[in-house]
């Protein structure tokens, strides 16, 4: 606000009225009683209320006295009382909860109002007001209505009425029941009441103006309309179980319990993120984002949950700088909304606004009929190779990639459901341009990134093009956090901003083992064995129907492999091995290669190991020493200098 303008001596005065009220009010309530001083105090009885234009209307009687004194049968109301239309504004009509038959008391400096053609005077300024209940009935009243809420009757007002827009009186918004999601039953469209689409009750479109007026304890009628710039699943706290990996898919140790959440942005730019309903798994999360993102909807009994700033929550406003600036003019506070007072040219939000339900109520109305909100900004589509390029800090990206290999990390100190995973994925912008960038990318996914059953169900079986949206890039790495959302349906809304999406035509190829190799990747080695580590060489059997490693023998089937969860005789059973290996690579002259490899006798090294299965299971080195090995696919462990040692294990894509 300027120094000494206009807004700035108009917002000390609201400031000072506020606080004149508070103290008023306070100072009622600890005297118990009502205020001695009667000169001025203007008595009615309440006979009808209903709401118009956010302000409650309340039509009275004027008594000459207080009936605080009276009984009921002293308090009768003749005809020839005046007849008064008292104005209410919200938070004095939220303090005073009146009903009718109440007796309100009005203390200067009320104000009354004379209109044109109208015979009843209007009450406003009606701030310091107190209600007053005839002592025979409090207890009875108390008894009647208790907490109920009292039902206020909306008069709405139109712009279409106002400006006699009567040919769009008849387009009125349909329940469409086949638009309703199953699992969301507190979520509703915005179009089961037969209104005018402008006729909708008193609907807010600033989030700060809803949070000040209503406060930290939540609003219930009030509504703010806002645009949903996202949908993403938020992990549960209670939701991470313990799992046994057992034979399910590798990232399905996962915690499965979230919360539904969105980014909504209102139409001055500010963010909030509201918290719904929690989830028993996200695998509905790809139909809320097409059907959801870009739209309208209403907020309605929201509380306020937290309120965050940048340091305090780096993941929510990196997503919130990814939406910024907004890609057409907001309006400004304090400001006409004519389109040459409209700006795009604003800093960055600081704080953001956490909401969350009130149980027992209808929050959400999405407005699905309507039009994509032209505040609305999809994820801009990449290639990763333009990604990589990419010189900032902590950028949100997003990108349509192949997985072709995943890993779960093996430390034994982090619980299995909080250890992050690995996605090795690449696309077309990778695989064929030549030593400018690694072919193939590892994308780390912490266990704070919610996957849907169907994602890592899917992944458990072949390989899969894969939408990672939101993902975070920085420091040379790309990380699933919160917010990320990983679908498998290619999403039709997202531009892809010319990169090229085109899909895989022919074999992955893998970066060749050589000085630039970094630890935690995946690259094709060759090479001539130099030496066999075979203190750690074994082999073991294994059910060719299942994989079952752990294979009985049966004296009374003449020794024969025995599988317990097939229960059924193994007669062909596949033999795996691991064994350790050392290399020398030309790509690396100087370093030892060592790889590990544990696969079936049929692939990779292992094809050229004699194994003589009659015997001692033994290993003849002397047919392996020499071999020429290569391309082998495999997984850097780790790369050391000092001395200069290579730790590989051979791998099976997707």
């Amino acid at each position: 606000l300027c120094r000494g303008g206009l807004a700035e001596r108009l917002c000390r005065l609201q400031n000072r009225e506020r606080s004149a009220i508070s103290f008023w009010r306070h100072q009622c309530i600890s005297d118990a009683k009502i205020p001695s001083d009667k000169s001025g105090v203007l008595i009615v009885k309440i006979l009808e209320m209903f709401e118009e234009c956010a302000i409650q209307i309340a039509i009275c009687q004027q008594l000459e006295e207080s009936p605080a004194t009276l009984s009921s049968k002293d308090v009768l109301i003749s005809a020839g009382e005046p007849i008064l239309k008292v104005l209410f504004a919200r938070e004095t009509a939220a303090h005073l909860k009146s009903r009718p038959q109440d007796v309100i008391h009005i203390y200067p400096p009320w104000q009354k109002l004379l209109l044109k053609n109208e015979d009843v005077p209007i009450i406003m300024n009606t701030y310091f007001s107190q209600k007053v209940l005839l002592s025979e009935h409090s207890e009875t009243r108390e008894k009647t209505y208790g907490h109920t809420k009292m039902l206020i009757r909306k008069n709405i007002v139109s712009l279409a009425q106002t400006f006699k827009l009567d040919d769009l009186d008849d387009e009125l918004c349909q329940e469409s029941s086949d638009k309703q999601v199953a699992c969301a039953p507190q979520i509703r469209n915005n179009c089961d009441s037969k209104q005018h689409p402008l006729a909708r009750s008193a609907v807010n479109d600033s989030l700060l103006e809803m949070v000040e007026s209503q406060g930290v304890v939540g609003w219930r009628e009030a509504q703010v309309r806002v645009v949903i710039q996202r949908v993403y699943c938020l992990p549960a706290r209670e939701g991470y179980r313990n799992h046994s990996q057992g034979n399910k898919p590798l990232l399905s140790n996962r915690g499965t319990f979230c919360r539904l959440c969105l980014l909504v942005q209102d139409a001055y730019g500010m963010f909030s993120e509201v918290q719904l309903q929690s989830l028993s798994s996200a695998d509905v999360i790809e139909q809320y984002c097409r059907r959801w993102e870009g739209k309208f909807c209403c907020l309605a009994g929201m509380k306020i949950l937290q309120r965050t700033t940048r340091g305090r929550a780096l993941g929510l406003f990196s997503l919130i700088d990814s939406l910024w600036p907004p890609v057409v003019p907001v309006k400004v506070p304090g400001q006409s909304q004519d389109s040459e007072m409209m700006t795009t040219d604003l800093p960055p939000p600081s704080f953001c606004y956490v909401l969350t339900v009130q149980s027992g109520e209808i929050h959400v109305e999405v407005d699905e009929e309507e039009q994509i909100s032209n505040l609305y900004q999809p994820p801009a589509v990449h290639g990763l190779k333009e990604i990589l390029q990419i010189n900032g800090r902590n950028e949100r990206c997003s990108f349509w990639a192949q997985v072709i290999y995943l890993r779960l990390q093996t430390k034994h100190s982090v619980p299995i459901n909080q250890r992050e995973s690995w996605l090795f994925v690449t696309d077309s912008t990778l695989q064929n341009v030549v030593h400018i960038t690694p072919k193939v990318v590892a994308v780390s996914v912490t266990a704070s990134c919610v996957l849907s059953t169907e994602f890592t169900e899917a992944l458990s079986v072949a390989s899969r093009l894969v939408f990672f949206k939101d993902a975070l890039w920085g420091h040379g790495r790309i990380i699933c956090v919160e917010r990320t959302v990983l679908l498998l349906q290619k999403p039709l809304l997202y531009s892809a901003a010319g990169a090229d999406l085109s899909e895989l035509t022919g074999p992955v190829r893998l970066d060749e083992l050589d000085s630039a190799t970094q630890a935690n990747s995946i690259c094709a080695v060759r090479g001539t064995v130099v030496g066999v580590n075979e203190s750690t060489a074994f082999s073991w059997s294994t059910c060719d129907r299942c994989g079952n490693g752990k294979l009985e023998r049966c004296p009374q089937d003449g020794g024969l492999l025995y599988c317990n969860q097939c229960s059924e005789v193994v007669t062909s059973p596949v033999l795996k091995m691991q064994l350790e290996v050392f290399l020398s690579c030309p790509s690396r002259p100087q370093s030892a290669v060592k790889v590990k490899v544990w696969h079936e006798m049929s692939c990779g090294l292992l094809s050229i190991v004699r194994l003589d299965m009659s015997t001692h299971r033994y290993y003849e080195v002397r047919s392996v020493l020499g071999k020429e090995v290569g391309l082998l696919n495999c997984y850097v462990h780790a790369i050391t200098s000092h001395p200069s040692c290579v730790g590989l294990e051979e791998i099976v894509l997707l």
